[in-house]
């Protein structure tokens, strides 16, 4: 086989290869050699068809595939003889014309990842802002889970619903007078002013009392799942069978043991680590947000134009998303178009970055263990059906840039904690409304992608200009740190976890933990 270097510039490069039809035919023979033997043809004894004629039968699928081989061979070839580390999959195109019986000349491009500078972590300095639980705030909290948590019993005959009764009815749903499939049901409840339903819904309910009968007018959503009905006026035929008042609810330790817990005090430990938590973590985001500005302005380095792109589009991808769900999703994608070449910026921001804190793990040891990426299997196999894990885990385990995307918050994570741990960090001490001040004064944040990760997450900064625009879905997922479900407590009872969820739930402007992907198609992405 033939290599000849066509192009070498800045990170592209481009080479010819060339595989002799000897090199082809000569794999042809040893595959009819190895499958010989298990050949049936009539007339034959099995195993005894000569090699001519297997060669005749499948000549042309053998043939195919020993081309495939030699390629694949060659590619690999030249990536190690040339010491190459592709920033993407290698293009490889055969070249037009060829015929089996001839030489096979192949084009190959790809970028290579760049040499990184040796990244300079000294002097770098960062500020702690610690927010502490004070008694105010866990009483809050244990009241709001209250409220969240509260029965209803029946109103008094004629009572009036209003802000926060429970309604309860049957329904019967109608596009043009014609019920619509799925649209009739019995027994829904709803509390008004919850915001659970349709906007305008649960306006139409304030007044209505037991045993009334009501028609109202509701418009589903553009987005809404049945696209029979999506963005259609219909109208919904009710029978308010009862209207309900909440119960009064005394927050004393029977309220605990029904969330699960030993007593009201334990129930405050626990809504008190939550918000420690909550807390850590929003120190973590503005920390960590201060530390890739340092590294970003302290290091400048060319990034493989591709990288750049695939990031460009996943950005853009997000975006478009977000875009489709608002009031009007037009005038939220032109808005977007305007800042297009700021987000391309962004993408190119994100690439080096990673690029960056990868050279940064790999240089000082960081590494995730073994026993580490097995938890982190074990707990992404949760998400699937019992039926689905072992596949999954199969998946996973077969699978490198599958393991490395799986692999990579986690490697990011440690990468962080390396370099807060070298770094000389202050501390003051502010309130829970001046950190999320200060975090969003950083501008947002965005996902980073390095080679060495597989595919990191981490935070980069928006536009100054789109300051006071809403937050793109790519921000919103990475509010939450990557590692926020490992720092939470171990795994508790039932009726714990259950008090705990609710509790979470109570606890407005927690960052949930991003959802993560259903396992994927090979990425284009290569470790380097």
């Amino acid at each position: 086989m033939q290599i000849v270097e066509t192009l070498n510039e800045g990170l592209k490069r481009a080479y010819t290869l060339t595989v002799t039809a000897k090199d082809i035919d000569a794999r042809v023979d040893e595959e009819v050699k190895s499958i010989a033997p298990q050949v049936r043809m009539p007339g034959f004894r099995p195993g005894k068809v000569p090699a001519n004629l297997v060669r005749k039968m499948h000549g042309e699928a053998l043939t195919r595939e020993a081309l495939e081989k030699s390629v694949r061979d060659g590619v690999d070839k030249l990536i190690a003889d040339n010491k190459l580390r592709p920033a993407m999959q290698p293009s490889v195109e055969l070249s037009e014309g060829y015929e089996p019986g001839k030489d096979a000349e192949v084009k190959v491009s790809l970028e290579v990842l760049p040499v990184v500078p040796t990244p300079q972590i000294e002097g770098i300095k960062l500020e702690r802002l610690i927010v502490e639980v004070s008694d105010e705030q866990v009483d809050e909290a244990v009241n709001r889970l209250a409220a969240q948590t509260r029965n209803f019993e029946d109103a008094a005959e004629g009572h009036k619903a209003g802000e926060g009764d429970q309604v309860v009815m049957d329904f019967v749903g109608k596009v043009d007078g014609v019920a619509f499939e799925g649209g009739t049901g019995s027994g829904m409840s709803v509390v008004i002013g919850s915001g659970k339903l349709s906007p305008g819904f649960e306006d139409q309910l304030v007044g209505v009392s037991a045993g009334e009968e009501k028609t109202i007018n509701v418009t589903f959503p553009e987005d809404y799942g049945a696209k029979n009905l999506a963005g259609k006026d219909a109208t919904l035929d009710l029978v308010l069978t009862a209207v309900k008042q909440p119960a009064e609810r005394t927050v004393d330790d029977d309220f605990a043991k029904q969330l699960g817990l030993e007593s009201l005090d334990k129930l405050r430990e626990l809504l008190k680590s939550q918000l420690e938590q909550e807390h850590g973590n929003l120190t973590r985001t503005f920390m960590k947000r201060r530390l890739l500005d340092q590294l970003a302005a302290g290091h400048d380095f060319e990034v493989p134009p591709s990288m750049v792109e695939a990031e460009f589009n996943q950005i853009w991808a997000q975006l478009q998303h977000e875009a489709s769900h608002e009031e009007d999703p037009a005038a939220a994608l032109a808005e977007m178009e305007k800042d297009r070449d700021d987000y391309r910026t962004i993408a190119e921001r994100r690439v080096r970055l990673g690029l960056l804190l990868s050279e940064i793990g790999q240089a000082n040891g960081v590494e995730v263990t073994q026993a580490e990426m097995n938890r982190l299997i074990g707990q992404a196999a949760q998400q699937y059906q019992p039926q689905d894990r072992e596949r999954f885990v199969e998946y996973v385990r077969s699978d490198p840039m599958a393991a490395a995307q799986l692999r990579a918050p986690l490697y990011e994570d440690k990468v962080v904690d390396f370099l807060f741990s070298t770094a000389e960090v202050t501390e003051r001490t502010v309130d829970r409304a001046d950190l999320e001040a200060a975090i969003e004064s950083e501008e947002g944040d965005l996902h980073v992608h390095g080679p060495g990760c597989g595919h990191d997450h981490d935070h980069d900064h928006k536009p100054a200009k789109k300051a006071a625009a809403k937050k793109p879905a790519a921000e919103k997922a990475e509010a939450a740190e990557p590692a926020a479900e490992e720092a939470k407590p171990a795994k508790k009872p039932a009726t714990k976890k259950a008090a705990s969820a609710a509790a979470e739930k109570a606890e407005e402007g927690e960052a949930a933990p991003a959802k993560k992907a259903a396992p994927r198609k090979k990425s284009a992405k290569t470790e380097g």
